[in-house]
C-alpha cells in the first residue's frame, strides 16, 4: 500500500491526487490499446478475415463484437448501433480501472468517489442528450407525468428521480470496489501464496460485474429517455 502511494506521488510530483494519475495510466493504456488494434487492422490484407490465434486485433474484434451483441440485446431499440461507442468505452475504462486495483502495489481510480460520480454525471447528461436527440423538446412532457393534473406532484418526484440516479451510480462502484480493494489488500497480506489467489480470482469477478452493473444501469436509464414512458 505505501508503495503504491509513493509510486503514484513520484509520477504526479506530489502535486496531483493519486486518483488522477491513477486514471490518467488507466486511459493511456487504453488509447494505446485502441491505436495498436487500429494499425493492426488497416495493416490486414483482407480486414474480413480474422487473425489465426490470439493477436492484439483478435482480441480487439472479440471485444467489440461481444459490446455490441450485449448492446443490442440489453437496448433492445433501432439504432442501437449509435450508442456503442459510448457504451463500450464507458465499460472498457471501469473495468480497466477496476482491474488497475489488482495489480500489486496500485490502488483503482474507481475507489475514489471523485471519480466515479463523475462518470455518473457524464451518464446523466448523456442519456438526457439521448432523449431531446431522438424525442425533441417533447422529451421534456414525461417530467410531467401522464396526466397534466398531476404535473406539479410528479415535476419533483421526476427531478428528484433524475437528479439521483447519477449520484446512485457513483455510489454504487465507489463502495463496491473501495471495500473490494481493501478486502484484497487486507487478506492478501495476512496469507500466504495460494489464499490471495483466491482473492485475486474473487477479486476480478468484482471487478467484471461492476463494470457490467455500471453499464446495464447507464443503459437502463438510456432506453427510459429514449421511450420517454415512465
Amino acid at each position: 500500500m505505501h508503495k503504491s502511494v509513493q509510486f503514484l506521488e513520484l509520477i504526479g510530483m506530489g502535486k496531483v491526487p493519486d486518483v488522477l494519475v491513477g486514471t490518467w495510466i488507466v486511459m493511456a493504456l487504453l488509447l494505446v490499446f485502441g491505436l495498436l488494434a487500429r494499425a493492426a487492422l488497416t495493416a490486414a490484407s483482407d480486414p474480413t478475415i480474422p487473425d489465426e490465434g490470439v493477436t492484439l486485433r483478435s482480441v480487439a474484434e472479440v471485444l467489440v463484437e461481444w459490446i455490441d451483441g450485449f448492446v443490442a440485446g440489453v437496448m433492445d431499440v433501432h439504432g442501437y448501433r449509435e450508442l456503442v461507442p459510448f457504451l463500450g468505452s464507458l465499460f472498457l475504462f471501469i473495468v480497466s480501472a477496476n482491474f488497475f486495483g489488482l495489480i500489486p502495489g496500485m490502488e483503482p481510480p474507481t475507489s475514489f468517489s471523485d471519480l466515479t460520480f463523475a462518470l455518473g454525471v457524464i451518464c446523466f447528461f448523456y442519456y438526457i442528450y439521448q432523449g431531446l436527440k431522438h424525442n425533441g423538446v417533447h422529451y421534456l412532457r414525461s417530467f410531467l407525468g401522464p396526466i397534466l393534473l398531476l404535473a406539479p406532484l410528479m415535476l419533483p418526484i421526476e427531478l428528484a428521480d433524475n437528479l439521483f440516479r447519477p449520484f446512485s451510480l457513483g455510489v454504487r462502484l465507489y463502495a463496491n470496489m473501495f471495500a473490494d480493494h481493501q478486502v484484497l489488500s487486507i487478506f492478501t497480506g495476512l496469507t500466504y501464496l495460494f489464499v490471495p489467489l483466491a482473492f485475486y480470482a474473487l477479486g476480478s469477478i468484482v471487478c467484471i460485474i461492476q463494470a457490467l452493473i455500471f453499464m446495464v444501469l447507464t443503459m437502463s436509464y438510456i432506453k427510459l429517455a429514449l421511450s420517454h414512458e415512465h
